[in-house]
């Protein structure tokens, strides 16, 4: 594995975890909190961002306007049964989700889901640089490099994952900033 090929790893897994915090609903609408919400749409698991207009018309609201009138109870149906923890309320021709304010308990519960996102993209990165190191010893090993050129890797490696793992944290205080954000 090579220098660049783990640095690009480290990336996606970055912005992985920026997506996960994502998810993660504050006090505000989001249309992202619907990310993972999938339809049963004609027997096929559907992503709602592809069926449907997902729009916030203001700080509270999640406005859903579903491009074919006839999936909106589909919708309102993934909707109820997703993890998001909002009611929707169906007006015939669009979907609303409120956004209540949050209980401080319930922001201390998403700091912890955050802590935890942030703790996976940081054992993805630690695993990435692992295995770079593996490959570098191989290479050592096989006398592709020497034991200098092995050392150096190694250092500019653990370099590249000490500057990953601070930018996880830096997502993860401005994430934990944001969920106690009254």
């Amino acid at each position: 594995m090579k220098l660049a090929e783990a640095e690009s790893k480290m990336q996606k897994t970055v912005e992985a975890t920026q997506q996960a915090f994502n998810t993660i609903r504050t006090g505000r609408a989001n249309a992202s909190l619907l990310d993972k919400v999938q339809v049963d749409y004609y027997g096929s698991p559907t992503p709602l961002k592809s069926l449907a207009n997902i729009s916030t018309p203001d700080a509270t609201t999640i406005l859903i306007q579903p491009y074919d009138k006839s999936s909106l109870n589909l919708v309102e149906k993934a909707i109820s049964l997703s993890d998001v923890g909002l009611t929707p309320s169906n007006d015939g021709s669009v979907i609303r989700l409120n956004i209540p304010p949050l209980t401080s308990d319930r922001r201390k519960e998403l700091a912890k889901i955050a802590a935890k996102y942030a703790e996976e993209g940081r054992v993805g990165i630690r695993n990435i640089r692992r295995d770079a190191i593996d490959s570098i010893r191989k290479q050592e090993k096989a006398s592709e490099i020497s034991e200098d050129e092995s050392k150096d890797l190694q250092d500019k490696l653990q370099k590249l994952t000490n500057q990953y793992t601070t930018r996880i944290d830096q997502l993860l205080g401005d994430k934990e900033k944001d969920i106690s954000t009254v």
